[in-house]
């Protein structure tokens, strides 16, 4: 069984492409990776020898060290193909949210300074109107289920190519990915994370896995957490499963099939309401991981399918913050996200700067090795997200006197839905495009399904009224331009907004406004 020791001693070469040889060795024909649906799987062996294929692939096609190559995929073999090509190229890996369209499509490509991009065919009409603004971009191939004449797939390409790939001096210091996560000041912000990084990670996260294990991945691999959930199987020589689809009402039907032990439940809550069946026990499951459970819902979740339930908190930037343990029972329940982990430090600082007491609130502070290195192309903000070497989160937590903590609350313009963060500022920025909206606010609004849902207030232009500018043209305005989950589901229209001496909208005033957040305003998912 390899833990501890034996998984850190797996590290002594830190980058991700020499993990992947290392684990071909030492696993040969185990299978790491399983997709569903499909019967597509990989042994350790297999998933080395591919990638160095499709390695081979893109250096023949001009690809090299440092290059970045965005990869616009569903949870398909490709996805990680790709990502493991380039990490043994020393190439960079852009990933593209499936639900991207122009306006999000055309900045990251952009901003990025992607020179070629993976995708599959039914998605390449989405950047039919980009790729001309993107004049960096080079090269368009296919790594998705559909082919199509005259573009390459690289699937195809890779089937005659070497399984022997030269070395590309990559370090554990060599970057490996620009991971675009919302920003509080308009389009998101492209984390640079290194190979360190990832290594950090899921090594660390290695550690409590058993190599009989089977671990469920249940969000898109555009996400980070299949990314390091992935090392963490190489490391620890055992099992994942990639999901396409996701549900509530099918995680357990998931589990059950796939013999699965391990892990996230994103839609815990959502799981916990679908129907009570006798089969509710019937799993191999050892723990799953949880993010923001309600906490009177627990412990009944843990008792109604027989697995402890473990809150966790990270973010892009730093990874892992904090996570309950395992054997803290007596913690389900109590709506705490845990401690740090022996590679994470965590203060709380108050507005003056000193460190809070227990009981205090203030803004969480996060250091420790294997960290983002910054924000791509924007020096300025890179240096306003640290303290010295703390990163400051944005968010407010409290401290009890046993040294667990508690999400209290954002100092950042965020919204948090369904696991996805969005920045209010870009969404904004979309509604004043518009040329009928003067001006206009978004803020998050309680919902028992999704945590967070998006509102949006908006100012009409002198002369336009509802009815010349109905809430269906302003979400459908939206919905052409940003991705799907970002598209207001509420909105309001007021005369004006309220406003600071400086010209801020008091947005404290506007999330304060009743209970219900449909009352005097359009509902898209429920019209009234």
């Amino acid at each position: 069984m390899i833990m501890g020791a034996d998984v850190r001693a797996a590290s002594s070469k830190q980058d991700v492409g020499t993990l992947l040889e290392q684990a071909a060795e030492r696993f040969g024909e185990r299978v790491v990776l399983r997709f569903h649906p499909g019967e597509a799987s990989f042994t350790f062996r297999e998933l080395d020898e591919e990638a160095s294929r499709w390695a081979n692939v893109l250096a023949g096609r001009g690809i090299g060290p440092g290059d970045h190559v965005a990869v616009m995929l569903p949870n398909v073999p490709g996805f990680p193909l790709a990502w493991l090509a380039l990490a043994r190229m020393g190439a960079v890996m852009v990933p593209l949210n499936t639900r991207y369209q122009s306006a999000d499509l055309q900045y990251v490509l952009n901003d990025s300074d992607a020179v070629a991009l993976v995708t599959d065919l039914p998605l390449l009409p989405r950047f039919e109107e980009v790729l001309p603004e993107a004049p960096k971009l080079r090269e368009v191939l296919l790594a998705g289920e559909h082919t199509a004449p005259g573009v390459p797939h690289l699937g195809e390409l890779a089937a005659g190519a070497s399984t022997a790939f030269p070395g590309a001096g990559v370090s554990r210091d060599t970057l490996l990915n620009i991971q675009y996560t919302s920003g509080t000041t308009g389009f998101p912000k492209g984390c640079m994370l290194t190979h360190a990084y990832w290594m950090t990670l899921g090594l660390s996260a290695a550690e409590i896995m058993e190599p009989d294990d089977v671990f469920l991945s249940v969000t898109p691999f555009y996400y980070m957490d299949p990314q390091w959930e992935l090392i963490m199987c190489l490391a620890a020589g055992c099992t994942m499963v990639l999901s396409r689809r996701y549900s509530a009402s099918g995680f357990m039907e998931l589990v059950r099939r796939f013999d699965v032990s391990v892990s996230w439940a994103t839609m815990a809550p959502w799981t916990f309401k679908q129907p009570e069946s006798p089969k509710d026990r019937e799993h191999r499951l050892r723990f799953v991981f949880v993010g923001g459970m309600p906490p009177g819902m627990h412990r009944a979740f843990e008792e109604r399918f027989g697995v402890p339930a473990r809150e966790a908190y990270g973010m892009t930037e730093i990874g892992i913050g904090m996570y309950v343990p395992l054997e803290d029972d007596h913690m389900s329940g109590s709506g705490s996200v845990g401690k740090p982990p022996s590679i994470r430090e965590a203060r709380i600082v108050l507005e003056d700067g000193t460190e809070a007491g227990p009981g205090q609130v203030g803004e969480l502070l996060i250091r420790g090795p294997g960290m983002f290195e910054g924000y791509y192309r924007k020096p300025g903000e890179t240096a306003e997200a640290f303290e010295g070497d703390w990163f400051r989160t944005g968010d407010l937590f409290r401290r009890d006197r046993e040294g667990y903590f508690y999400i209290v609350g954002r100092k950042k313009d965020m919204i948090r839905r369904s696991g996805d963060n969005i920045s209010a500022s870009e969404v904004e920025h979309v509604l004043t495009s518009h040329p009928a909206i003067l001006s206009a606010a978004v803020v998050p609004v309680p919902d028992e399904s999704r945590g967070e849902e998006v509102k949006a207030y908006v100012v009409l232009a002198e002369g336009e009224t509802r009815e010349s500018v109905p809430p269906e043209s302003i979400a459908a305005f939206c919905a052409e331009r940003i991705a799907d989950f970002k598209v207001p589901r509420y909105i309001a229209y007021r005369t004006r907004l309220p406003m600071t001496p400086s010209d801020k909208v008091k947005k404290h005033l506007l999330e304060k406004e009743g209970d219900d957040p449909a009352a005097g305003c359009h509902d898209r998912l429920s019209p009234r």
